[in-house]
């Protein structure tokens, strides 16, 4: 126990869940377990980043989604993520900010991806799926990250933003370097970081320009720049709604398409009730994404004292939603750590947020994923890992760098 400035005393975390080798050595469920079942709010003194509260059971994470007035996700209090510095206060993205401002700029961007245009790019979406698996090689070991996960991804981000495929390896580059939580807060990397981010600025400015200069349309960019919640946003508010969206588009998709090989690899009998019954797989697309749990957490600042589950949080505190924990949440998951296409609340996932800030992308996601599936078992072969897969070292971010696979016909 610890003393707050309140003069009450604060449940002390029994482990810094914050640590990336938790996350590369993939041994983080027994220290979030161990937190559910003890202390599901729980204050870190020391950590890389600094203290922080951590919240971990499901029910708590949709609590403080809810109260969006005192949990805040405002850049300028500290945004999204863990991290104190680059990219936090100087990066104002939609999703870090609080309303009216995000409200306005969410709609913006919400009827890009309403059912009416997942469904218009469904087709796009499977041609390029079905493209992809029919040229990937049978019987020779390939990185599925590399060439299945991250192609698919940056294809599709390709496909709405009008982005040249030829610069893909660009859009990745960036997509990186604007999704990495890191403790290390140098000079030389901050500048490394803006230059990346200004080079990707520059470059979508193009793209912008172009539909400025247009008549008005229904794509995601015409949408931004006609519009005046968005039309006319600072330098440094533009970069960080691009960097929003390439993040949201790429980073969480590609981990979950590589994490249901990884759950296939261990639970292979999974895949067997697929194949008997492809019915289940907009189930297993739900059930991936809880399982997988691509954005590990994310961060809200107290705008105010205020009291959660029995703990005093001060104006000011940094409160961590593990996402990854709540959807591994015993109390409302049965057998939560198993990967199980059958699962009757799979949906009941904080994998997307909760509330004002849910994902406003979620149901493109779940399409790429379902489509995947699907061509998959259409291809009739199982993705073999021949290798244990290379890990994301991130707090944020619960990902693969490498999986090498093979894929083997089925007689």
């Amino acid at each position: 126990m610890a003393t707050s400035a309140a003069g009450k005393e604060r449940m002390i975390s029994s482990a810094d869940v914050s640590e990336a080798d938790l996350y590369v050595e993939d041994r983080w469920q027994a220290p979030f377990a161990a937190l559910r079942r003890d202390m599901p709010v729980s204050y870190c003194p020391e950590s890389p980043y600094g203290p922080y509260w951590s919240v971990v059971t499901l029910d708590l994470i949709q609590k403080v989604e809810l109260d969006p007035d005192v949990f805040s996700s405002a850049s300028h209090l500290g945004g999204i993520t863990i991290t104190e510095g680059i990219g936090e206060a100087e990066f104002p993205n939609f999703i870090a900010m609080d309303k009216p401002k995000h409200t306005a700029q969410r709609k913006v961007v919400q009827p890009a991806f309403n059912p009416s245009e997942m469904a218009r790019r469904e087709k796009e979406i499977r041609d390029r799926t079905r493209q992809l698996l029919h040229e990937l090689p049978v019987g020779e070991t390939f990185d599925w990250v590399e060439e299945v996960s991250i192609k698919l991804t940056i294809g599709m981000l390709c496909i709405l933003f009008d982005f040249p495929w030829a610069e893909r390896h660009d859009m990745k580059r960036w997509s990186d370097w604007a999704s990495e939580v890191t403790p290390d807060q140098s000079e030389e990397r901050r500048q490394l970081f803006f230059e990346q981010m200004f080079q990707m600025l520059s470059r979508f400015d193009q793209l912008f320009e172009a539909r400025r200069s247009a008549p008005p349309a229904d794509d995601l960019f015409s949408r931004i720049v006609h519009s005046e919640a968005m039309g006319n946003m600072p330098e440094l508010e533009r970069l960080a709604n691009i960097a929003l969206l390439i993040v949201g588009g790429n980073d969480t998709t590609r981990n979950s398409m590589s994490g249901f090989i990884h759950a296939c690899q261990q639970y292979p009998d999974q895949f067997e009730l697929l194949r008997a019954d492809p019915s289940l797989i907009p189930n297993a697309a739900q059930e991936i994404i809880r399982w997988q749990s691509p954005v590990t957490h994310m961060r809200r600042t107290c705008t105010e004292d205020t009291e959660l589950n029995g703990q005093h949080l001060s104006k000011g505190d940094k409160v961590i939603l593990w996402y990854i924990s709540g959807n591994r949440d015993e109390t409302i998951f049965e057998n939560p750590d198993a990967f199980d296409v059958t699962r009757e609340n799979a949906r009941r996932h904080v994998a997307f947020g909760h509330g004002v800030h849910r994902c406003v992308g979620a149901r493109l996601a779940e399409i790429q994923l379902a489509i995947l599936f699907e061509e998959i078992l259409a291809l009739n072969v199982r993705v073999k890992e021949v290798e244990q897969p290379e890990r994301l070292a991130s707090p944020f971010l619960h990902g693969f760098t490498s999986m090498p696979v093979q894929l083997v016909p089925i007689s």
